[in-house]
């Protein structure tokens, strides 16, 4: 058994800005945690199923074109989860269609909560971190086009690693 996930990875400079955030408010796993936006949350598959996982994500690539993602400002789940993030103001549809894409065959699979585009800068830390999270980060804004998206592998040492990019190739359309 591994543990896999997929997601949209977020490009430099603001990957390491983020991350470097992250790892300053105390959150101990940041370092292991590629800043991301999730399309597949963490999922256990046999070893043996990887080749089909990787066939299914190279047909869903193929299926889903090149969108363009805005971040902006700073969001939160709670209380229903301790997790604040900077939000995804432009791409939801985009990330949404792409998600529901990847999340089908060996990836099919019932969500813990509806879907919502975001990346996490603070997750399970005391209520001042997050709320200094929230609204240090407030301004923070940045805008790239996805044209790909990653498998990751899970490994107890190294954390999250990216392990195999799809290259979006749906033609435009409109």
């Amino acid at each position: 058994m591994r543990t896999i996930g997929v997601a949209i990875a977020i490009p430099e400079p603001w990957a390491s800005q983020l991350q470097d955030y992250r790892t300053s408010l105390g959150d101990a796993t940041a370092t292991m945690i590629p800043t991301h936006i999730t399309l597949v949350p963490p999922t256990e598959i046999h070893d043996d199923l990887l080749p089909d996982v990787e066939s299914h994500l190279e047909s869903a690539a193929a299926r889903v074109a090149p969108f363009g993602v805005h971040l902006r400002g700073t969001g939160t789940f709670r209380p229903v989860s301790p997790v604040v993030f900077v939000a995804v103001v432009q791409g939801i549809s985009g990330c949404e269609q792409l998600a529901n894409t990847v999340r089908q065959g060996p990836l099919d699979q019932k969500l813990t909560f509806p879907y919502h585009p975001h990346v996490t800068i603070a997750h399970d830390l005391p209520d001042a971190s997050l709320d200094k999270a929230f609204g240090e980060l407030a301004d923070f804004e940045c805008e790239w086009s996805v044209e790909e998206f990653h498998l990751y592998v899970h490994d107890d040492t190294d954390g999250w690693r990216p392990t195999r990019e799809f290259a979006l190739r749906a033609a435009l359309t409109g």
